[in-house]
């Protein structure tokens, strides 16, 4: 493992399987510096979740989910403008809102609905359980791929609010100048894959269904954290 917000590359083969292929993948390379240690694994909702999973046992770890929501440009909801998380958590997009007109309305309105899509998902997966508790602890936050980086960013910056001791970002595929954005942010980054003709994340898996609530919450009663 490599500190201080440094990238660990490692050179594997060009797809993965799955997420649950991904999820081992990660594990094994997180293994030697995690395993055994006092960490929470936290998958981003939805297709992080089975990824994070799969990371969480290979770590023997605590396992839950961090919910954030992309913030997409209208017309156009596969990109991002940025994402927001619980408590008043906002990432931007800087790049993509210089492109668009009234990029502060539109932001705001967008990101309003997604706020309540954040309330109706963390109560889809959490019900009456307390809220995630991260004060003091090693964070290790998990999704199935990275493009802009905004949403790992906005969960970054809820694990800093949470006050989290350490935050690792593990990811098994992201766009390069994404992993570098999120190298600033976070205290460990490890992404498996960097390639330089990244276009979306879907392309790196041979099977990449599409989730629901219902993926996700057999994933957490399957194998949950302890508040």
């Amino acid at each position: 493992m490599v500190h201080g917000g440094a990238i660990l590359a490692r050179a594997m083969r060009r797809t993965f399987i799955d997420r649950d292929d991904a999820g081992r993948q990660l594990g094994v390379a997180l293994r030697s510096a995690f395993k055994g240690r006092e960490v929470l694994v936290l998958g981003l909702p939805r297709g992080g979740v089975p990824v994070a999973a799969a990371v969480a046992d290979a770590l023997e770890a605590q396992f839950d989910v961090l919910v954030v929501r992309k913030v997409g440009a209208p017309g156009h909801a596969e990109l991002a403008m940025g994402a927001v998380a619980a408590g008043g958590i906002e990432a931007r997009v800087p790049e993509v809102l210089e492109l668009l007109p009234d990029a502060a309305r539109q932001f705001a309105a967008v990101a309003a609905r997604e706020r309540d899509e954040v309330t109706r998902r963390e109560h889809a997966y959490r019900g009456s359980q307390a809220p995630l508790q991260l004060e003091g602890r090693v964070i290790v936050l998990v999704d199935d791929g990275v493009a802009t980086g905004a949403t790992m960013e906005a969960a970054i910056l809820a694990c800093r609010q949470g006050r989290a001791a350490r935050i690792v970002v593990a990811v098994p595929v992201a766009a390069p100048q994404a992993i570098a954005r999120l190298a600033r942010l976070a205290d460990d980054l490890i992404c498996l894959q960097q390639p330089p003709d990244f276009a979306a994340v879907g392309e790196w898996y041979q099977q990449f269904e599409q989730l629901g609530d219902d993926d996700v919450r057999r994933c957490l009663a399957a194998r949950r954290a302890t508040p």
